[in-house]
């Protein structure tokens, strides 16, 4: 495990480096794949990224960071699976870092340039989150196992604020429009949604190893935290009419949603498995709804395509944004957070004005084909719940039990 993990962060910085200079990443690459054909202890998912950020390098060397970006997305995917595998505390931490650091260069993609100052205040703001989660995870864990009330909290507090900043949950969401409105609506679209997965799993992991009736004091803040993202995000997307923006602030609500299901996290094990399963299906909805509406704005889509977006981002059966909103729901009432679940209704209700303008200001008489292939098949994805996904939730069981 220790290897796996020590490889994807060799690589990701690979990857960082090869802006600098392309060896650099290139020796790298091929110390990882020279590692694991010698020795073995490396599963063959990391020689193939090895091996295409190589290829990429190879192919675009007078542009690394376009041809670097498919081995970066490839190293996020890569660890957010892993982080449905694992609960080594050390183990998370490390893939919370292997999925946030290829995001400081692609922030700062814009088509063959650096955006720098795009980059430095969203490279502030992450480096920030990262040690305020690994030391609130750190403390949280070390509170638990001493029974320290006081560093229990502290700690839980410090992983939310942590937490807050990297995915932007409100009131600590203040990077997320500029960075939105401001960086490659491609690269954007990645931090959006891959990218959010990652720190929620591991939040959500860290809690219930160190879960204790104190916990469920603690589990008050989040609701509060998730009320206020839902309220800021959904009131700040009906006040612009920018795209990326209401695409930013429609993420800052999204979190919101998730955050709302960490408050059932104490309850039964069937209430937690469909929290967790409404947790992670919104996460699925928010990431593929982000890039295909990113997509549209680059290049433009179909009216039907951005309806069905649209149509599940609100949360209309039986689109995959009802079936998440509905689980979290069902978890809070059933956890006595009535007022919470009351909440993310009414912000549901809020949001449907503003992404029916975003249908709007997206189409186009004659898209791109490309961008117009990828909002397709995001908006096809959305359908997948036509039949209402149980099996979802039985899998979820079967991974967080």
């Amino acid at each position: 495990m220790i290897l796996v993990l020590l490889s994807l962060l060799i690589l990701t910085f690979a990857g960082i480096l090869s802006y600098k200079d392309y060896r650099i990443s290139l020796i790298l690459s091929l110390a990882v794949l020279f590692v694991s054909l010698e020795f073995g202890g490396i599963p063959a998912i990391i020689c193939f990224l090895a091996i295409l950020n190589i290829v990429s390098l190879a192919v675009i060397r007078g542009n690394q960071i376009s041809g670097v970006d498919y081995a970066m997305v490839g190293l996020m995917a890569i660890a957010t699976i892993y982080a449905f595998i694992t609960s080594d505390i050390a183990e998370l931490l490390a893939l919370f870092v292997v999925v946030s650091v290829p995001t400081y260069l692609l922030v700062m993609v814009d088509e063959g340039k650096l955006n720098v100052d795009t980059g430095i205040k969203y490279i502030t703001f992450m480096v920030i989150a990262t040690v305020l989660f690994i030391i609130g995870t750190v403390m949280l864990y070390s509170g638990y196992s001493w029974q320290n009330s006081a560093i229990y909290f502290f700690g839980f507090l410090l992983l939310l604020i942590g937490l807050a900043l990297e995915v932007g949950i409100a009131p600590l969401h203040e990077w997320v429009p500029d960075i939105f409105a401001n960086a490659n609506p491609i690269s954007v679209s990645i931090i959006a949604s891959l990218a959010k997965f990652v720190p929620f799993i591991v939040a959500m992991k860290v809690i219930m190893i160190t879960a204790t009736e104190l916990t469920t004091s603690a589990l008050l803040v989040l609701a509060v935290f998730s009320a206020i993202s839902m309220f800021i995000g959904n009131i700040g997307a009906l006040t612009t009419q920018n795209p990326a923006r209401i695409l930013a602030y429609s993420t800052v609500a999204n979190m919101g949603y998730v955050l709302a299901a960490f408050v059932a996290i104490m309850a039964s094990k069937d209430l937690v498995y469909y929290a967790i399963a409404g947790a992670l299906l919104q996460l699925f909805v928010n990431a593929f709804g982000k890039v295909g509406f990113f997509n549209a704005i680059k290049g433009g889509a179909s009216n039907v395509s951005n309806y069905i977006l649209c149509f599940s981002f609100i949360g209309i059966p039986p689109l995959m944004g009802f079936w998440g909103k509905f689980f979290i729901i069902y978890a809070l009432v059933f956890s006595n957070y009535l007022w919470l679940a009351i909440i993310l209704v009414l912000n549901s209700a809020i949001s449907v004005p503003y992404y029916l303008r975003l249908v709007r200001i997206t189409k186009a008489s004659t898209p791109d084909m490309l961008t117009n292939i990828l909002t397709t098949t995001t908006a096809v994805v959305m359908l997948v719940t036509l039949i209402p996904p149980t099996w979802f939730v039985e899998l979820v069981s079967e991974v967080f039990k």
